[in-house]
């Protein structure tokens, strides 16, 4: 829309990389100040556009932590799929060191109440998806074990380091039991 004032036209202003800014400040604003403090607005006096301008890009400030969120799990499960399954326990360590990092950077904010509140309504569906992703990349070792189903072993294997990597058990606890179910 141009304004047309006293003779003069007023053109929007254009901000490069704008959905980039916001992002980024929505990022420090959260590791900073935590969930409840950062806000849409917040975020968009930061990057200096209107709240409407903020939603011309993210319909919601979960949105726009889950964009970056997303990014972050992409990196990590690409460093998943890059480690060697030749040796089975050695990927599974892998895969958990990997899982570990993101957890870590995160940990605050699977902790925090508010944000809890606002993601259990999705969270069965997306931890659903995070352990079929998971067994997905843990799939390769678990081929020619002896199972019927070796999709089976890999989601129990997928959820089995979920549930102990976000309870900080050590990978070594661990190592024996994926031995005897991978049966090595």
């Amino acid at each position: 829309m141009v304004i047309l004032i006293s003779g003069k036209i007023d053109m929007p202003k254009i901000i490069e990389n704008i959905k980039e800014q916001i992002i980024e400040e929505a990022k420090k604003q959260l590791f900073e100040n935590g969930y409840s403090k950062t806000t849409i607005r917040s975020v968009a006096a930061a990057c200096g556009i209107g709240v409407g301008t903020m939603y011309n890009y993210f319909s919601s400030k979960d949105m726009l932590i889950s964009s970056f969120m997303l990014e972050d799990w992409k990196s990590c499960t690409t460093q998943m799929k890059k480690l060697d399954a030749s040796d089975e326990l050695s990927f599974l360590k892998g895969v958990h060191d990997q899982l570990k990092i993101f957890i870590e950077k995160y940990n605050f904010l699977f902790k925090d109440k508010d944000a809890a509140s606002v993601y259990s309504a999705v969270f069965t569906e997306r931890h659903a998806q995070l352990r079929g992703v998971l067994g997905g990349i843990i799939l390769p070792v678990c081929i020619d074990k002896g199972y019927d189903d070796p999709d089976f072993l890999a989601a129990h294997i997928a959820e089995s380091l979920l549930f102990w990597t976000l309870g900080d058990v050590a990978f070594e606890k661990q190592a024996d039991i994926f031995g005897i179910l991978l049966k090595i």
